[in-house]
């Protein structure tokens, strides 16, 4: 099958959100040609006439915070469907029986486009609404939710993109991007202290994290000045205790043992970050559906 092009718009509104289109259609692209194995859609071919024309909406079947809608616009335009009607933009609430855009065209072309669009919104939505449900949690603090690199191989622009929508603050998008010095690191190293002048030496002008996870090392590495300590797996008093030696000196993230059952409390002790896996490594699908109708 030939692919057509995107639009100038769609490209801009992709790019307005800090998302690559070239690298947005190559993940739309892979996930078409998966699913026809270079041949064609059977079932659409065997039962829906060549020139078939029918309208499509994106309905919401749960309540949630939509991302997503560039991508399906994206997904849509490649198989040649460019009549399409935004409802709901990205990072709105919306309740169940929301419809959220509007396609016009080729049945055989929307119902290729179907199940890579709503895999797409589905699971991007889901993450955005998983980030809301943490933000909100914790609105009262001055406390982030903050993302991590736990995300799905070759996904991470777009789950990164998703936690923004939904509230939350980006950690780095790539090893390049900033120092994260952990527990492995340390030894190897041979200590937190060695592995932070090591750091530091060979990357001057690089923001420095420091994993520490007991408040000796905190104590040990705080004379050193790293622009930001990760507190590993410690417990409520233990955080609470870290942000008092501290004293705002330095910009404290929390991580480990987290759940929306207790992130009230630690952000209460005043860390500035809560590290959270869970927004792009589990976060459940928002239920999306298509209701397809043939064109009168």
């Amino acid at each position: 099958m030939k692919f057509a092009e995107i639009s100038s718009q769609t490209r801009q509104d992709l790019r307005g959100v800090s998302l690559d289109p070239e690298q947005v259609v190559e993940l739309i692209l892979r996930a078409y040609k998966e699913d026809l194995e270079g041949g064609e859609d059977l079932t659409s071919v065997a039962s829906i006439p060549v020139g078939h024309q029918s309208i499509g909406e994106f309905r919401t079947r749960a309540v949630g915070v939509v991302a997503g809608i560039g991508v399906v616009k994206a997904a849509l335009e490649l198989v040649g469907v460019t009549e399409i009607e935004v409802s709901i933009h990205c990072a709105h609430r919306v309740e169940v029986g929301t419809v959220l855009l509007t396609a016009r065209g080729n049945t055989r072309a929307l119902l290729l486009a179907e199940r890579t669009a709503l895999n797409f919104l589905g699971h991007l939505s889901g993450i955005a609404t998983l980030t809301r449900t943490w933000v909100d949690e914790i609105s009262q603090y001055r406390t982030e939710i903050r993302d991590t690199r736990k995300t799905t191989p070759g996904m991470r622009q777009l789950e990164k993109y998703a936690v923004r929508i939904g509230g939350g603050t980006n950690h780095r998008m790539s090893l390049s991007e900033s120092v994260l010095i952990k527990d492995n690191h340390i030894a190897a190293a041979g200590g937190v202290v060695e592995a932070f002048k090591c750091a530091r030496s060979r990357y001057p002008a690089i923001e420095i994290e420091v994993e520490v996870d007991t408040l000796e090392q905190l104590k040990e590495i705080i004379v050193f000045n790293p622009d930001l300590i990760l507190l590993d797996n410690m417990s409520i008093d233990q955080c609470r205790e870290a942000v008092g030696i501290i004293q705002g000196r330095i910009k404290l993230e929390a991580s480990g043992g987290l759940s929306l059952e207790n992130a009230r409390a630690y952000a209460a002790t005043g860390v500035d970050y809560l590290a959270v896996g869970a927004l792009t490594h589990s976060a459940p699908i928002l239920d999306i559906g298509l209701d397809l109708k043939a064109e009168i």
